[in-house]
C-alpha cells in the first residue's frame, strides 16, 4: 500500500508510476475521498472537544452533541473504507532503474554467465531424460492427482535434497536463518501481501472458503507476514530469513502453455529468501540476493542471464525485480529460474512492520524476497546440461558429496 500522505503531495508521480505499470488508478477519486475523511475527522474531533469542555450541567447540551457525533461516525467510516479499497488497488511503484515496458519485451539482459554446454548428439529434454531414468514420473501422478503434478524418484529425488541442502547452508553464511513455514495464510495476510488484490491474483491462488485461507505459492508469502504489527530495533536489520516450503499455483493463466513434464506444475518445493531492511539499505540488499542466486548457479556451473524486468512484467507489489534465466538445452532457450524483488514498504505498509528509527520515531522497513532454488526448474537445468550421449546425467561436482555418487544412469 502507498502513503496516502506521499499520493497527496505527489499525485503526478503516482499517476507515472501507474501508466508505466500499464495500470488503472483512481488517485483523483483518492484524494477526494481523503479529503472527506479528512473533513469528517475535523468535525468528529471538534464536536468531541465541545463535549469535553461541557460543565456537568449542560446534560442536554452534550446528549446533542452526543448524537452528532454517532450521526457522523457511520459516514465517515463509509467514506474510510471507499478510500481503503482504492488504495489496495493501487500498485507499487516502479523504482528509477526499471525499464519502462508493456511486457517482458522491454525486458533487459544485464549480462550473461557461463557458456552453453556444446553437444555432439541432440539434446533430450528433462522429460524424455527423467523418465528413461526412472526419476519423474508424471504419467502416474495424473493418474494419482491429475494434469501438471509429477512424482521426483531415486536419484533425481536425492537432487532436491542436495539443492535444498547446498542453498541453506550458502545462505546461513550470510547470516540468514533457516526457517520451515506454514503453508497456508489467513486471506487478510495474504491481501497484506498484495497478491489476492485482482480476480488475476485470485486464479493463480488456492482457497479453501471454509478456513478463510490460501496454500503459499511461494515461502515468502508465509515468512513475509512473520512480523505483522512487530517494530524492529534498528540494530537487529537486516533480518535474513532462508525458507523451504512446498508451493502451490493455479497456473490459471497458461494452460496450452509448457504443459510437459516439471516445468510448470500446480505443486512444487522451494528455497526462498526473505530480507527485512531500513529503507536506505533495500537497493543493497537487493544486489545482495542478486549476487546470492548467482553464487548458487555458479556453484552449479550452469550458464544463465540476469535480466532485469520491465514494469509491464513486474507483480503489483514489485518496485523492482531482477531474474536469473538459466540454459535449457533441450528446449534450446533460456528460462526464468530465480527471481529477486525489492518491495519496498509496500506490503510493511500493509502488515505494519516497522523499526525505530535514530530519532526514536518507527518507520516501516523495506521487504525483499529472492529465489534460492526453485527445485523443479533447477533439477530441469541439471538434467538438461549435464546429459550424457548414453543418456546418464551428470551430477554438478558441487552436489556430489550430498547425492553420494558421481553419475545418475538407468538401473
Amino acid at each position: 500500500m502507498l502513503d496516502i500522505k506521499y499520493i497527496r503531495e505527489n499525485p503526478e508521480k503516482v499517476k507515472e508510476g501507474c501508466r508505466k505499470k500499464n495500470l488503472e488508478c483512481g488517485v483523483e477519486q483518492i484524494l477526494e475521498l481523503d479529503a472527506k475523511k479528512r473533513e469528517f475527522l475535523q468535525k468528529i474531533e471538534g464536536l468531541k472537544a465541545r463535549k469535553n469542555t461541557l460543565r456537568k450541567e449542560d446534560m442536554e447540551e452534550g446528549k446533542k452533541l452526543k448524537q452528532e457525533i454517532r450521526a457522523l461516525e457511520p459516514q465517515l467510516e463509509e467514506v474510510d473504507g471507499g478510500l481503503q479499497s482504492l488504495l489496495i488497488q493501487l500498485p507499487n511503484l516502479p523504482l528509477e532503474e526499471v525499464p519502462v515496458g508493456k511486457d517482458e519485451s522491454a525486458n533487459v539482459v544485464l549480462r550473461h554467465v557461463g557458456e552453453a554446454p556444446r553437444f555432439n548428439f541432440e539434446p533430450k529434454d528433462h522429460l524424455e531424460l527423467g523418465e528413461a531414468l526412472d526419476g519423474i514420473d508424471v504419467k502416474r501422478a495424473a493418474k494419482v492427482s491429475g494434469s501438471r503434478f509429477g512424482y521426483l524418484k531415486g536419484d533425481v529425488a536425492l537432487l532436491e535434497f542436495a539443492l535444498v541442502d547446498l542453498a541453506m547452508k550458502t545462505a546461513m553464511k550470510e547470516g540468514f536463518i533457516p526457517i520451515v513455514p506454514p503453508v497456508f495464510v489467513r486471506s487478510e495476510i495474504m491481501q497484506g501481501m498484495g497478491y489476492v488484490d485482482t480476480p488475476e491474483d485470485l486464479a493463480e491462488r488456492y482457497f479453501f472458503e471454509k478456513e478463510g485461507s490460501f496454500l503459499v505459492g511461494t515461502a515468502e508469502q508465509s515468512v513475509g507476514p512473520l512480523h505483522a504489527g512487530e517494530v524492529f530495533e534498528a540494530k537487529d536489520l537486516p533480518r535474513r530469513y532462508v525458507a523451504f516450503s512446498t508451493c502451490f499455483r493455479e497456473e490459471a493463466g497458461s494452460y496450452g502453455k509448457d504443459t510437459r513434464g516439471i516445468l510448470r506444475v500446480h505443486q512444487f518445493d522451494k528455497v526462498e529468501f526473505v530480507s527485512f531492511t531500513r529503507p536506505e539499505d533495500s537497493g543493497s540488499e537487493h544486489q545482495l540476493l542478486v549476487g546470492l542466486e548467482e553464487k548458487l548457479w555458479q556453484a552449479l556451473e550452469i550458464s544463465y542471464q540476469v535480466v532485469q524486468l520491465s514494469t509491464g512484467d513486474m507483480g503489483r507489489p514489485h518496485a523492482s525485480t531482477i531474474d536469473i534465466e538459466a540454459w535449457m538445452p533441450g528446449q534450446h532457450r533460456y528460462r526464468e529460474v530465480c527471481s529477486a524483488s525489492n518491495m519496498t514498504d509496500f506490503q510493511a505498509r500493509r502488515l505494519g512492520i516497522r523499526f525505530k528509527g535514530k530519532d526514536g520515531k518507527s518507520e516501516f522497513v523495506h521487504i525483499l524476497n529472492a529465489t534460492g532454488f526453485a527445485i523443479g526448474r533447477t533439477i530441469i537445468a541439471i538434467l538438461e546440461n549435464y546429459q550424457q550421449k548414453d543418456g546418464s546425467v551428470e551430477i554438478p561436482k558441487v552436489l556430489q558429496k550430498y547425492v553420494g555418487k558421481k553419475k545418475i544412469e538407468r538401473k
